[in-house]
């Protein structure tokens, strides 16, 4: 018998990636908690929600202020399979950064189905253009600028490091993002067109392999910090090694780190926290 993909047959595809499943009854409660701390972050005296990157309904951002004119900032894009999410969830994973003087972007994108995929990277980059274009009226150092994402964000963000940013628009530098911080990623989309996540990407496996990072390398040696929590599946981490090992150079760090045992939503908590290993290692990237 055939098996989908690898040796792995759709149940174990399902299983290894329907991670709101294997959560289990406690999902609908971290939603809840989530969207009750971000919503006291938005509330915040430097918060400016809602700020349009662009004429779509959802090229909308949402600025958090380091308050430091020539600070870092940091920009990070949501994950739910490019078919759900919204910025006004994960505004709580921006407290310890502008605590600690880094600004934050989280934005919002078109989602699937309502777009194919390949439209998605080019709102991405629409968005990183214009904040860095706006640096001086939001308040940070352009030249220091970085991007995160989590799960399908973090697919995003290696599709950021991949981008060649004076092709998009000439006026912008070939470094634009100083470094990336991709959080279980997904850098290989076949897998998935097997599975339930693939009701609304509705990707096959051409599309899939062509919007893939693995197929797609850095243009930057900017440095990445490959994190994935684990306690996360077993193709979770195999992606993470798979992709930093790829792409590792000499001149490039692409430094794999787990986050403690976390499964795949506690890791975002942890970030949030900043007294943890996890929110340590991305300042070390921001800071240098």
């Amino acid at each position: 018998m055939t098996t989908p993909y690898k040796g792995m047959d759709a149940a174990l595809l399902e299983a290894e990636y329907n991670l709101r499943a294997r959560r289990g009854s406690d999902f609908e409660d971290l939603v809840e908690r989530w969207l009750e701390r971000s919503a006291t972050q938005r509330d915040s005296p430097g918060a400016k929600v809602d700020l349009a990157y662009g004429a779509g309904v959802r090229e909308k951002l949402d600025w958090f202020s380091g308050s430091e004119p020539d600070g870092p900032a940091l920009i990070f894009i949501h994950g739910g399979y490019w078919q759900r999410g919204d910025k006004s969830m994960y505004s709580f994973v921006t407290e310890p950064f502008v605590e600690h003087g880094v600004s934050v972007a989280v934005i919002n994108y078109n989602l699937t189905p309502s777009v194919r995929m390949p439209q998605i990277p080019p709102q991405i980059q629409k968005a990183v253009s214009w904040v860095w274009q706006n640096a001086p009226d939001l308040g940070f150092a352009r030249d220091k600028l970085f991007i995160s994402g989590h799960s399908a964000g973090g697919h995003l963000t290696a599709r950021m490091m991949a981008t060649d940013w004076p092709s998009v628009d000439a006026s912008l530098p070939a470094d634009l993002v100083r470094g990336g911080i991709p959080i279980s990623g997904l850098y290989e989309l076949e897998p998935l067109v097997h599975t339930s996540i693939n009701e609304g990407p509705q990707m096959d496996i051409a599309e899939a392999r062509a919007e893939s990072p693995c197929n797609i390398p850095p243009v930057t040696n900017a440095p990445q910090l490959v994190a994935v929590g684990g306690g996360e599946t077993a193709e979770f981490l195999r992606q993470s090694d798979d992709y930093s090992n790829q792409y590792r150079t000499d001149e490039r760090i692409m430094e794999r780190f787990d986050v403690r045992k976390d499964d795949h939503f506690d890791e975002l908590e942890t970030l949030a926290r900043p007294d943890s290993l996890f929110f340590e290692k991305c300042m070390q990237l921001i800071t240098g």
